[in-house]
């Protein structure tokens, strides 16, 4: 019966008051993953989310699922964690700019190296925003804010490319006030086997306030976005006549119909190619010389760390026999100590 069940957003939703500042990003966040889960599929007694600090690592308590609200940077450790511990479960991390780059940047590099099968939601908005406005891993040079109030001196880490660095399997972004593109985002996320990575340009109203305008605003978001769907030409605009080509070695916007340009150059999005290099130059596209590139990015089948564990487990226990952990230890050398 539980199989077929057909879920609703309300599914997934607890009965805590949502303690977010009026307008920001993570409302609509939240309303995301919750349409998102409802549409995979799974059961909220099959779901755990877990979060690390941050205002972002609040999104647990509005979830009726399993939650943990662990502590700063180490959602990744635990989600790791309960991943393999239950391998049944549907795991979701949750976690900002800051508890995932900064303190938790050792965690979330190796999860995504391992290719853990969990699915990490980062809330990017350039900035601490529980801690009242610090300048955070993504933050950009030359920002002002309470901890750089002369303005930074340090390039920030571009999420995706550390994704890339870390062989990662699966990369996808989308931006808050996109919540069709987010729900797309976060289903595609949680069907890859692996670690799947959705970042999610979101907008803190009261210390990085617009911080995404330039991308984000509805007068511009047509022109400086482009939305990648696997399979389909790579066309933007308020029009639908820019196009991506390949000029040389480096991406190129062109109008299509203007300076020779035709349909037939205009480049189709391959997310399943497990050649990253085409990958990281679309997810490096930032809104200014070229579109911000949204949907799923990457979407790569490869050996995952946790069934490939699991196999090995039962593999071992196949030939050696063991039925308990004790006797495991005591198959060694042992000594009396007396």
């Amino acid at each position: 019966m539980e199989e077929n069940k057909k879920y609703t957003a309300q599914d997934f939703k607890s009965d805590q008051y949502v303690r977010w500042c009026p307008g920001c990003g993570d409302h609509a966040i939240v309303n995301a993953l919750q349409k998102a889960m409802a549409e995979v599929g799974v059961a909220p007694h099959k779901t755990a989310v877990i979060s690390g600090i941050g205002c972002s690592s609040r999104l647990p308590y509005y979830m009726g699922t399993y939650g943990f609200h662990t502590i700063h940077g180490r959602g990744g450790a635990i989600a790791s964690g309960v991943k393999m511990a239950n391998p049944e479960l549907t795991v979701w991390q949750v976690s900002g700019d800051g508890d995932c780059l900064a303190i938790g940047g050792n965690h979330f590099i190796h999860e995504v190296r391992r290719n853990i099968d969990i699915n990490i939601l980062l809330m990017n908005n350039k900035i601490y925003g529980l801690t009242k406005g610090q300048y955070s891993p993504t933050t950009d040079r030359g920002s002002v804010t309470k901890s750089s109030p002369y303005g930074t001196v340090e390039d920030p880490f571009i999420p995706a490319e550390l994704v890339f660095g870390a062989r990662g399997t699966f990369f996808a972004r989308s931006l808050d006030v996109e919540m069709a593109t987010t729900v797309e985002i976060l289903a595609a996320a949680a069907a890859h086997k692996g670690a799947s990575v959705c970042e999610v340009l979101q907008n803190c109203v009261i210390f990085n306030h617009n911080i995404h305008s330039y991308v984000a605003d509805k007068e511009v978001r047509a022109d400086r976005t482009i939305h990648l769907r696997h399979g389909e030409k790579m066309i933007f605009g308020k029009e639908n006549n820019r196009g991506i080509v390949l000029d040389g070695y480096m991406l190129k916007a062109v109008t299509i119909g203007e300076d020779g340009y035709t349909m037939d150059d205009v480049l189709v999005h391959d997310a399943k190619n497990p050649n990253n290099v085409l990958h990281q130059m679309l997810a490096m596209m930032d809104g200014h010389e070229l579109p911000l590139a949204i949907g799923v990015i990457r979407d790569v089948d490869a050996p995952n760390y946790t069934d490939e564990l699991t196999r090995q487990v039962e593999e071992v226990k196949g030939k050696k026999n063991f039925k308990s952990l004790r006797e495991y230890i005591l198959s060694g050398d042992t000594w009396e100590v007396k």
